[in-house]
């Protein structure tokens, strides 16, 4: 037995512990001889068995031990393909080639992946392989290898020319076919012609749809059995030649048929290319829908920008904006890089990033997205992201990949597409033998006729379609609603979760504190209060302070300067305004103070045990107000709790902070389980535990400090904002901070696993059930018997459904509503003089 090496790095090894970890790691892998890591290259070189080698178990063991290995991926385009079963085959070759260590290949974008090692293997020998299997690998960057979308050389517009073509001599075709069983005009017509003529006919009309509009059929199909690889070319072209052949030899020497089967099936041959023709422009229309989610992020980039230059502003194609250029951005003008403002002030519109339809004031030093558009004003800014650098560019490529990636659901179809073919022309040879050994006369006729149904009917094309589809229109709609999926995947798990996690400060509050109370003693008006105690906190650093500073602001109030600050560590500040005595603190600091806090003691008790913060304020050494401050709830957490509930969908709460805040927060939220005061290294730990229990979690965090429990979790979902994505944390991104997204996230989930498997049932179903009409099984009993023709426009209908259900969920609508965005504070509770025991 032969041995092969495998030779690549690893990142994260610091130390011979490390080294060691990783060679037992990879020496209990099945097939490998010996395996041996050099730290200060930062490598490994593993012997193995050739025939027992699998690449991706070296690679995941090397995963398992904590490290990361270092593989390249490409991607290329491959034409040729028509169903799973070509899906299957190219996947197959890829994979067997050494040194690559997974291959995936997408039907509906027509495009391969491969992660490899590059020492191992490059894409020549990957482009070998996939013209040896009989189909045409094209590099990306090839000339004209962009999006081809009605452009005149593209497959659908070529698919549209045949059709055209093939459709002029077979409207005629059918007609004079279909004219010879009607009696009155079957006289007329012979009366015109004999109707060896009329067959003549019939056959010059066959002949330009049979080898010219279908050569493609030709072209595909024989390559498919030259490398003996049938596939739906290969059915085609075997039904349709078949078909014609058979009724040119009964044209030309009727004499060697049995007496009754010398039919002709010329209408039949010409139909069966058309109809497949007409099925596949179809198809291409309909897979060009499915990827307009991508077509419309890239509209949205801008394809020039004014820059200066050598003093002068120039106009130059977006690609040369370098970091660090100034850009000028007019009125109404969409914004082509990302940058930050560094002259001007406007409105600008984020609603195609974010979802947010609300314009968001930009000054100096604002961050600005390439894609938005400006308001009315002018801005220019200093370009920070250009090119494949830009949050515009990052959604795409996310978006890209995450339709490109295969579920496990996909692969087993594509595997049983891979054997089904063959089977197909198995079970054609047989009913072809069966009606001549056991059917009526004329039983070469019936032979042929069934045999030939049978081929076109079982096409695989459905199967192969079934889920590319539904996970392009499904990542897509994510992508318009401001949910972007980061791995195609992540649907499939998804659909199945039964718990969501979520992190508290940040993601289920807003993350800041905020003044949420402020109650009055008689005598002192509350704007009054507000206004000198916000004077006081203007010179503390201080949170709390800085919350009671925003609500005064917010309220209009004119803040006064405050004078002789003191801090009293660990109860209170102080300080004087308009020549009054203000002071700030806590129960303790009244006491220490001699004031009387007794009238406003129950209610701060009350607020304590709501997880606010209450805090006492004096003026002249009299009690004036009690105020209090805390991290509030998202205005949509609530509703977000209770949808998921709806769902079915288990809600707990994972935070670090205290047992009675978070215990407040969860009460207010109806949240289910609170697993308070754990750190965020331990947070994955409680994922797992959750996951012990039989459970399918989703966390959702803030994608940053998170990123350990993010990535245990089965799906992890990072809300960030349209510039501060944590787009490597999560499976799933929301794009904004607004937790109506994880309930959208999950229905959309779950829609698009429901078309998949409306897909696969309608799919599958299909074909198990025509076949054996096909065959003519049904013969017998009902007479029933179909026409090739009639087959492959049946087949032809199956994968139109297919993508027609998968378009549907373009019109998914979102379960939950996002709110509007919250502004930076919460105005506080209104109370009248006097009154201590009710907030407004």
């Amino acid at each position: 037995m032969s041995d092969k090496t495998l030779e690549f790095g690893i990142d994260g090894m610091m130390c011979g512990a490390c080294v060691a970890r990783v060679e037992k790691k990879l020496r209990k892998v099945e097939g490998v001889h010996d395996a041996s890591v050099n730290l200060a290259t930062e490598r490994a070189r593993v012997t193995l068995d050739d025939s027992a080698a699998d690449v991706s178990a070296v690679f995941a063991a090397v995963e398992g031990a904590g490290y990361t290995p270092v593989a390249e991926e490409t991607e290329f385009r491959v034409d040729g393909m028509t169903c799973g079963a070509c899906v299957s085959r190219v996947e197959k070759k890829l994979s067997r080639l050494d040194g690559v260590i997974e291959a995936t290949v997408n039907l509906t974008t027509e495009r391969a992946r491969v992660r490899y090692l590059p020492a191992q293997v490059d894409r020549d020998a990957m482009f070998a392989v996939v013209e040896k299997a009989g189909y045409t690998p094209v590099s990306l960057d090839a000339p004209g290898n962009q999006d081809t979308v009605g452009d005149e050389d593209s497959d659908a517009a070529q698919l549209k020319r045949s059709l055209r073509l093939a459709a002029l001599f077979t409207i005629p075709l059918f007609v004079i076919a279909m004219a010879h069983m009607v009696p009155g005009v079957a006289s007329a017509m012979n009366a015109v012609a004999p109707p060896i003529a009329w067959t003549i006919l019939e056959l010059v009309l066959a002949t330009p749809v049979q080898f010219y509009a279908g050569w493609r059929f030709y072209q595909l199909g024989w390559g498919e059995l030259k490398h003996a690889a049938p596939g739906m070319n290969s059915l085609v072209m075997i039904g349709s030649n078949a078909a014609y052949f058979y009724s040119l030899v009964a044209l030309i020497a009727p004499a060697i048929f049995p007496a009754g089967s010398a039919h002709t099936y010329f209408d039949a041959a010409g139909m069966i290319v058309t109809l497949i023709l007409l099925g596949r422009y179809l198809e291409a229309l309909a897979r060009g829908r499915t990827s307009q989610a991508v077509q419309g992020l890239m509209k949205l980039q801008s394809k020039t920008a004014r820059v200066q230059r050598d003093g002068e502003w120039r106009e130059i194609d977006v690609g040369d904006v370098a970091r660090g250029d100034r850009v000028a951005i007019r009125p109404g003008e969409r914004v082509p890089v990302d940058g930050t403002v560094v002259d001007g002030e406007s409105y600008v519109d984020e609603s195609m990033i974010s979802g947010e339809p609300v314009p968001v004031a930009k000054q100096r030093d604002s961050e600005v997205i390439g894609g938005t558009v400006n308001g009315d004003g002018v801005l220019e800014i200093e370009a920070t992201g250009v090119g494949g650098d830009t949050v515009l560019a990052g959604i795409i490529r996310m978006v890209e990949e995450a339709q490109g990636e295969k579920p496990a659901i996909q692969a087993v179809a594509d595997r049983i597409a891979g054997v089904f073919v063959p089977i197909v022309m198995a079970v054609s040879a047989v009913t072809f033998i069966g009606w001549l050994i056991f059917g009526p006369s004329p039983a070469l006729a019936l032979a042929f006729v069934s045999a030939v149904s049978v081929l076109l009917i079982a096409c695989p094309c459905a199967m192969g379609l079934a889920t590319p589809t539904a996970i392009m229109v499904g990542t897509g709609r994510g992508a318009s609603m401001g949910v972007l999926f980061r791995r195609g995947t992540a649907l499939e798990q998804l659909a199945r979760v039964d718990t969501v996690v979520l992190d508290k400060t940040g993601t289920l509050t807003e993350g800041a504190p905020s003044l949420t109370e402020l109650e009055t003693m008689a005598g002192f008006e509350r704007d009054d209060v507000l206004r000198m105690a916000a004077a006081v906190e203007a010179v503390s650093e201080h949170p709390i302070g800085r919350a009671i500073v925003k609500a005064a602001e917010a309220d209009g109030a004119n803040v006064p300067e405050a004078r002789d600050f003191t801090t009293h560590t660990g109860q209170g500040v102080e300080a004087v305004v308009d020549d009054r005595t203000v002071q700030i603190g806590a129960a303790r600091f009244m006491e220490n103070l001699g004031i009387d806090h007794a009238p406003l003691a129950d209610r701060a008790k009350a607020l304590a045990e709501a997880a606010r913060t209450p805090l006492y304020v004096a003026i002249d050494g009299q009690l004036a107000a009690l105020l209090a401050v805390a991290d509030p709830a998202r205005p949509e957490a609530a509703d977000m709790v209770a949808a998921l509930h709806e769902r079915g969908v288990e809600v707990a709460m994972l935070t670090g902070d205290n047992e009675a805040t978070a215990r407040a927060i969860a009460t207010e939220l109806g949240i289910d389980r609170v697993v308070a005061g754990v750190m965020p290294q331990a947070k994955a730990d409680e994922i797992k535990r959750l996951q012990g229990d039989d459970r399918i979690v989703a966390f959702v965090g803030d994608g940053i400090n998170d990123a350990p429990a993010l990535t245990q979790a089965e799906v992890g979902i990072a809300v960030g904002s349209g510039t501060d994505i944590a787009i490597e944390a999560g499976d799933v991104v929301l794009m904004r901070a607004d937790l109506s997204g994880v309930v959208n996230a999950l229905a959309l989930a779950a829609r698009t696993m429901r078309t998949i498997r409306i897909n696969f049932g309608w799919a599958y179903g299909y074909n198990v059930l025509l076949i054996p009409l096909a065959a003519g099984v049904f013969y017998p009993l009902t007479g029933w018997l179909l026409n090739p023709a009639i087959a492959a426009a049946a087949m032809s209908v199956s994968s139109i459904f297919v993508l027609t259900n998968s378009l549907r969920l373009r019109r998914f609508t979102a379960v939950l509503a996002p709110v509007a965005t919250r502004s930076d504070s919460v105005e506080p509770a209104r109370s009248e003089p006097g009154d201590v025991s009710r907030a407004a």
